[in-house]
């Protein structure tokens, strides 16, 4: 229905407010999620360079997801800032053994670099895809939802169960999965259905981790070294 009233505010204003508010969000976004990616590699470097050994996966995930639920709950204060840090730091230390073991292997390096660049230019893609588009991605939400929940059930069943070949099929699928994420992260920010830069931060931060981590997977795959 029409609001008439002098007092309803014009439509051309709705929108305008709509627009600085998504372009405010999405400008925290990225800012905060540059400093983050920053601090998860330096925390990766620290837990490299000092030696730390192998952290068991169900460990990393137990408290990935405590620090999760607290910033969640925290995402509306300076301490949400605190948990997006926490999480990345997090991340990135526990990832940094792994990377050591993939660098050590014949030609590991080059496929660390490998990845790295092409985590890189996809984010970039897509998200240079959504924001000149502006074409609206909320439809892949629940694809997404359930798509990420049986991707780690089948994650966990290789690692449990030892399964290589599941191993890397879940990478595939977490490759497009982290892809698609990204799209519809940076559309829900552009639209207004994403009006928290915290945790667009985290949703964005955990595609381009995901991304890279499945992505060195396959590439040490192909090559005959995994």
């Amino acid at each position: 229905m029409r609001d008439n009233s002098p007092y309803a505010a014009p439509q051309s204003t709705v929108v305008s407010v709509r627009g600085e508010q998504a372009a405010r969000v999405l400008r925290n976004t990225y800012m905060l999620l540059g400093m983050a990616l920053a601090f998860s590699a330096a925390c990766g470097w620290y837990s490299m360079s000092a030696g730390v050994g192998f952290i068991n996966p169900i460990l990393t995930l137990v408290v990935y997801i405590g620090l999760l639920i607290f910033t969640n709950v925290m995402r509306n204060s300076a301490a949400g800032i605190l948990g997006v840090f926490g999480i990345t730091g997090w991340l990135g230390f526990t990832t940094g053994p792994l990377i050591a073991a993939y660098a050590a292997i014949p030609g590991g390096m080059e496929l660390v670099t490998l990845a790295l660049g092409s985590t890189a230019v996809v984010f970039v893609s897509l998200s240079a895809i959504a924001l000149v588009t502006r074409k609206d991605f909320s439809f892949m939400g629940q694809f997404l939802m359930v798509g990420i929940i049986v991707a780690f059930l089948g994650g966990l069943a290789a690692y449990f169960f030892n399964l290589p070949t599941l191993a890397l099929a879940v990478s595939a699928a977490f490759v497009l999965l982290s892809s698609m994420l990204i799209l519809w992260q940076t559309s829900a920010i552009i639209h207004g259905g994403e009006t928290n830069y915290i945790m667009a931060t985290v949703t964005l931060f955990v595609a381009i981790y995901n991304l890279f981590m499945s992505l060195l997977h396959i590439f040490t795959a192909l090559s005959g070294d995994d």
